[in-house]
């Protein structure tokens, strides 16, 4: 927040409501994808050894319900504030395999503990590790978000999960994140600039990240992009002007499973468009 304050930039928060059970996440230690991840990020250095126990030897705490404050600083900085489920760990290793009632619990949960802190409902959500499911979109229906960015694409879409239509929008994350290049690719700015397109351009960012042991590799990006005169908003600032229209300009998509480079498991992807 400190960093966006100085060049006066609005972005997007996602916070997840619940308990940090980061430990728990050694579990995937037996797929060779995310051995491969930890051994080109440095986990210590990135995450601390606070957190890479919390959930297993040290107690869980909980992260957005144990951080009211600095909730409501981000909503009175101008930024937007949407969730990241309740349970991140728990979301990321068993959506797939979650029915619609525990699906609908997580997320309504995690609305009701940003109810209670902020006052009003989320109109956003991005579900943890980009995993979401027919289930989780279905909720998200019910519980009327504006929109949500639960995938990897290219642009704004209406989904479609096995031939069922689902009517909140989604908007993909377009570019690679950090944790996603370290250690493959020794110039990361150059790339993420150079994977720039015309239009809408997506960009995740992890706190844990950009704001601690690389957040002089993000200001640098954030001022390159000034520098090139890239308009940086927050998704809200771009859904409304996406829906401006009304939703007959939206195409539905197909939502695919998918794997991302440098990213252990599945994530969900944008698929081809549907002829109608």
């Amino acid at each position: 927040m400190e960093l966006f304050s100085r060049y006066s930039l609005r972005a997007s928060f996602f916070v997840s409501l619940g308990p940090d059970r980061s430990g728990r996440a050694l579990r995937r230690a037996l797929r060779p994808s995310f051995l491969l991840k930890m051994l080109r990020t440095n986990p210590f250095r990135l995450y601390g050894l606070r957190t890479l126990l919390s959930g297993t030897l040290l107690p869980s705490r909980l992260i957005g319900e144990e951080a009211p404050d600095l909730l409501r600083a981000i909503v009175a900085g101008g930024h937007e504030l949407g969730i990241h489920g309740y349970d991140h760990v728990h979301w990321q290793d068993r959506v797939e395999v979650m029915d619609e009632a525990e699906t609908a619990a997580d997320l309504s949960r995690a609305v009701a503990a940003y109810e209670k802190l902020l006052g009003t409902k989320p109109t956003s959500s991005a579900a943890p590790g980009w995993r979401c499911t027919a289930a989780s979109l279905s909720a998200q229906d019910r519980l009327g978000f504006l929109y949500a960015s639960d995938v990897r694409g290219v642009s704004p879409f209406l989904p479609v999960w096995n031939g069922r239509a689902f009517q909140t929008l989604q908007v993909p994350v377009t570019l690679p994140t950090v944790d996603e290049l370290l250690g493959r690719e020794k110039r990361i700015n150059e790339l993420l600039i150079s994977s720039l397109r015309d239009g809408l351009n997506v960009h995740t960012i992890h706190a844990e990240i950009e704001g601690r042991s690389y957040l002089g590799l993000f200001e640098g990006l954030i001022t390159e992009f000034l520098r090139r005169g890239v308009e940086v908003l927050a998704l809200r600032e771009v859904v409304e002007g996406c829906l401006k229209n009304g939703f007959g300009t939206v195409s539905h998509v197909p939502v695919t499973c998918g794997k991302i480079a440098g990213r252990s498991g599945w994530v969900a992807c944008q698929g081809q468009r549907r002829k109608e």
